[in-house]
């Protein structure tokens, strides 16, 4: 089965002022703020949902075939990607503009200025599917991710008129995108993907109730938090799955990049939807417990005992055999 990840490519640039933003601030000179902090640690971390969910796929034995934008800056990461298994081969480059960048301060009391630079993400409405299906010898599976708005109408479409099987995760782009958008982007997919907060709105923008939206897609995956994940669908009983057991929480950033990367791999193996929410929560869990959302391992031995400590012996017996040694 092969999979072409389309989606944002972006790093994160976090940095901490030991201190508060709020004594910084002058009430009646709000109007003209001129401040510069002197930050004292610097992080800059591999993200991007595109490149998130490829790594995790890549982590689990796949070779996801990555679709994105990114600058001349991308060298780097580039090669940190293929060297977990990542094919970037249809990586579009600018020529003008930077990788997407996240730039981050945050205080003592955990309040934040930040910015994000699109750069390079713009330009991923130029890029077509049809050379990336051709170069792959076929593609079984397009999974539409947050990306340029634009960029995911043009897949979506695309991938309809040329009769590709598409999932549809529109995640943070909800916001941008209008009533016709949504529609357009979810119409025919095989999958459609969103957290709870997600879904409403989602069916509010779209004009849809539940069983109106499920006469648009296939099988709609469901994440909700701490109470798990929800699978329902055309003549598909309704499967809840749990969060994985025993998870020390760290870092939420890229959590659900982690459950997508999980749930597909497992679609890719030929596993049941049940079998495959529970993989994609057990690699959530592991993204959970790092800082980062590239930062994890998996360890065929070690993520079998808690796919079994937190879905059974016999759920693990079945997934075992499709880990990576």
């Amino acid at each position: 089965m092969k999979i072409a990840v389309t989606g944002s490519i972006a790093t994160d640039h976090l940095m901490h002022f030991p201190g508060r933003f709020a004594d910084q601030f002058i009430a009646d000179q709000l109007h003209k703020v001129s401040l510069s902090f002197l930050v004292d640690d610097l992080v800059v971390r591999r993200g991007g949902v595109a490149s998130n969910i490829a790594f995790g796929m890549g982590k689990l034995g796949l070779r996801p075939i990555l679709v994105g934008a990114v600058g001349a800056d991308f060298a780097d990461y580039r090669s940190w990607l293929e060297r977990h298994n990542v094919d970037c081969g249809s990586v579009h480059v600018s020529e003008v503009a930077h990788t997407a960048r996240f730039v981050c301060t945050t205080d003592d009391d955990l309040n934040q200025i930040a910015s994000f630079y699109a750069g390079a993400m713009a330009e991923a409405r130029n890029i077509e599917l049809a050379p990336v299906h051709e170069r792959a010898g076929g593609l079984d599976l397009v999974l539409i991710s947050a990306n340029d708005p634009a960029a995911m109408i043009r897949h979506s479409e695309e991938c309809r008129a040329r009769g590709f099987r598409f999932a549809a995760d529109p995640s943070q782009q909800l916001a941008r995108m209008d009533g016709s958008d949504v529609l357009t982007l979810i119409s025919g997919a095989e999958y459609l993907l969103t957290n709870d907060y997600e879904r409403s709105l989602l069916e509010t923008k779209a004009g849809l109730t539940s069983d109106q939206v499920l006469e648009q897609v296939r099988v709609r995956v469901t994440t909700l938090g701490k109470d798990g994940v929800e699978i329902t669908g055309r003549g598909i009983e309704r499967i809840h799955v749990p969060v994985a057991r025993d998870v020390l929480a760290e870092d939420p950033t890229g959590v659900g990049d982690g459950f997508r990367a999980g749930f597909f791999a497992a679609i890719h193996w030929g596993v049941g939807l049940e079998r495959a929410a529970q993989v994609g929560s057990l690699v959530a869990a592991l993204v959970l417990e790092s800082v980062g959302p590239q930062e994890y391992d998996i360890r065929a031995e070690d993520f079998a005992k808690r796919f079994a400590d937190s879905y059974g012996d016999v759920a693990a017996t079945e997934i075992k055999q499709f880990l990576p040694a």
